[in-house]
């Protein structure tokens, strides 16, 4: 028995428009009624219309995404579900911007094999390249500060006015709000510094 081909349409915003995605599934030969679209933020990966699918998919039947980036935010959560549909619903996957990423039934083992190794690839390429700009992070950090280089945020240049608004504040004759309100910053920002400044008087 032939399961059912299922499509699933991933926008980040509402702002994105999923025409491509979902021409590419009509050309594919996804039914209409077997589309599933999802807009939701980048940030907010709680995908309820791509869990029920999952859900819902049997052996036999076939997933079906334009990228293989609609499946996960990065390569192990990819790999996570790459394993969740193929090995615990035994359903299969293609991607149509890769086609080496197909696992449907009709291929051959070595067809399969060649998927599952090239998703490994990409994820250790993925992998790789995350250390590797991490590590050129880490010593471009530590050349700036070998040449002196002051990293992070400055400290913020006080104005005149603060050291006689932290006199007057340290004798009780005004509030750290007014004083940080007279001065344009936070009360937390002006009791710190003010403190630093009383203690080195």
């Amino acid at each position: 028995m032939e399961g059912n081909t299922y499509g699933y349409v991933r926008v980040s915003t509402q702002e994105q428009n999923e025409a491509r995605q979902l021409t590419a599934m009509r050309e594919f030969g996804v039914l209409e009624e077997h589309i599933v679209v999802e807009r939701l933020s980048g940030k907010d990966f709680n995908r309820p219309r791509y869990q029920r699918l999952i859900r819902k998919l049997q052996p036999e039947d076939v997933l079906v995404v334009k990228s293989i980036d609609r499946l996960g935010r990065n390569y192990d959560e990819i790999l996570e579900q790459w394993g969740a549909i193929t090995k615990t619903r035994k359903a299969a996957i293609v991607v149509l911007d890769m086609p080496l990423l197909d696992t449907r039934q009709g291929r051959d083992l070595t067809g399969t094999l060649i998927a599952d190794i090239v998703l490994q690839l990409l994820s250790y390429v993925a992998q790789t390249e995350r250390e590797y700009l991490r590590q050129r992070q880490a010593e471009g950090i530590e050349a700036a500060r070998e040449r002196g280089v002051q990293l992070g945020r400055g400290r913020l240049e006080l104005p005149k006015k603060f050291y006689t608004l932290a006199e007057q504040w340290r004798k009780g004759d005004i509030s750290s709000r007014s004083a940080a309100q007279q001065l344009g910053i936070s009360y937390q920002t002006f009791l710190r510094r003010a403190k630093e400044h009383c203690t080195g008087l």
